[in-house]
């Protein structure tokens, strides 16, 4: 009886352990290029979901040589944040079945925020659909590490 019920235990831990693993297998840094513009991303574990941060941008300065920053953002405490710093992905949670969902994505090109869904395509190669309602727009992220 008692090692049946230490059998079962270690068992559950095991199977929590690799979903844990599995909802994890986001975390890293990705490269998107939207636009025309090269970018850098971080997602992390945030609270209890994850966030993604751009970390990087290729047009971070304007041809004057003053920073970009989130001017469209539509909370003005915002807007001083300067474009590599802006965090474009919040509150995701992993689903269970490869994808993370219930977040928000902000657009900074519009200063709008949409619902997510995120799913690997393949092993480096992390599909972000932003959408309202039925229709939404999907941008592939490629993971660097």
């Amino acid at each position: 009886m008692t090692k049946r019920f230490f059998l079962t235990i270690s068992f559950l831990v095991a199977c929590l352990c690799a979903a844990f693993a599995q909802a994890d297998k986001i975390v890293g840094e990705y490269q998107c290029v939207h636009d025309g513009v090269d970018s850098r991303i971080k997602i992390f574990k945030h609270e209890d979901g994850y966030r993604a941060q751009c970390t990087w941008v290729s047009n971070l300065k304007k041809e004057d040589g003053t920073l970009r920053r989130d001017v469209k953002n539509p909370d003005p405490a915002k807007r001083k944040i300067t474009n590599d710093k802006i965090v474009l992905i919040d509150k995701v949670k992993y689903d269970g079945v490869d994808t993370w969902k219930d977040g928000k994505i902000y657009d900074p090109t519009r200063g709008r925020y949409f619902t997510v869904t995120l799913t690997f395509k393949d092993e480096k190669t992390l599909a972000v659909r932003g959408s309202v309602a039925f229709i939404g727009k999907s941008v592939y992220w490629k993971k660097l590490k």
